[in-house]
């Protein structure tokens, strides 16, 4: 008989406090980043719509806890209707349909400031995994199914 050891994994269960705390922790720090990131936010605006004068925000379906699926806001980095075909596919390097307001705002993060009222509205957390689209995380699960358990918590 082989002495190995096991541990044995299970979800754990967080508490009613805990919880209170994280999401009294996640309006405050949003509300304050917020309030700080607004000037930019507004530059960053102004940029995009100058440009092409297409919407300056950009609305996807993501998935968060438990797989609820919700609508992540983004400044749009990408030409307009830049997946009309419906076919859900990742950003790559050299991608033209990225705009060029749209290399420089991915490459400062500019275009994530806009989650801060996602997390404000409670889809998502200031500390979480990334909430990736129901059609790609289908598509990850297949090779790997561990990939689900990130939807044990609200995405971040």
């Amino acid at each position: 008989m082989m002495n190995v050891p096991v541990y044995r994994c299970k979800r754990g269960d967080t508490g009613l406090i805990y919880l209170a705390m994280k999401r009294f922790m996640d309006i405050v720090l949003s509300l304050i980043a917020i309030v700080i990131s607004s000037p930019f936010m507004l530059f960053t605006a102004a940029a995009i719509k100058l440009y092409d004068k297409g919407s300056v925000f950009y609305r996807q379906t993501r998935l968060t806890k438990n797989g609820k699926e919700f609508k992540v806001i983004k400044f749009r980095s990408m030409i307009q209707d830049a997946e009309k075909d419906g076919v859900a596919r990742l950003a790559k390097d050299g991608d033209d349909r990225i705009t060029p307001v749209g290399k420089v705002i991915r490459m400062l993060r500019l275009d994530e400031l806009p989650q801060l009222f996602n997390i404000l509205k409670g889809d998502m957390s200031i500390v979480g995994p990334r909430p990736e689209r129901p059609e790609i995380a289908a598509e990850y699960e297949k090779d790997m199914p561990e990939f689900a358990l990130r939807l044990q918590v609200k995405a971040g």
